[in-house]
């Protein structure tokens, strides 16, 4: 039997993103780190690219063909959310591999809060077993 595999997402709720940048923060994130692996392995063909995605077994059988389960959850603020990272690195996940932190170019809603004009939104986390996901969400409530 598979082990069920989920996506983890942790976004900040003192920022009162809008339902749309909140979405849209999900969307590029969940695009990202498929289209990143794809993209790594491309090889332009004349008209089309060939792209070869390996999965491991387990993640393929209990994320991909399975249910795509997905958990939203929120930080209250940019130092809890930190929190999730600091235990992403000591159960030993890679940093843009296993999850990667979420910045917004301030373009439309938000005031930028980090010296390069970006701000801090949020955290991915590639499919992780449901354990796993479970040791970082339980500190965390489910996005409201």
């Amino acid at each position: 039997m598979p082990v069920n595999y989920r996506r983890l997402f942790i976004f900040r709720k003192d920022l009162h993103m809008s339902t749309g940048k909140l979405l849209a923060q999900l969307g590029h994130c969940a695009e990202g780190y498929w289209t990143k692996a794809l993209i790594r392995s491309a090889r332009h063909d004349g008209d089309t690219y060939r792209c070869q995605l390996n999965i491991l077994a387990d993640m393929f059988e209990g994320y991909v063909a399975g249910s795509f389960v997905k958990t939203v959850c929120e930080a209250r603020n940019k130092t809890h959310l930190l929190k999730a990272k600091a235990m992403a690195e000591e159960m030993e996940l890679i940093e843009n591999v296993d999850f990667g932190l979420i910045y917004d170019n301030c373009r439309t809603e938000l005031t930028p809060e980090e010296p390069d004009g970006t701000t801090l939104t949020g955290i991915w986390f590639r499919p992780l077993p449901d354990e796993k996901a479970h040791k970082i969400s339980k500190k965390y409530q489910l996005y409201r």
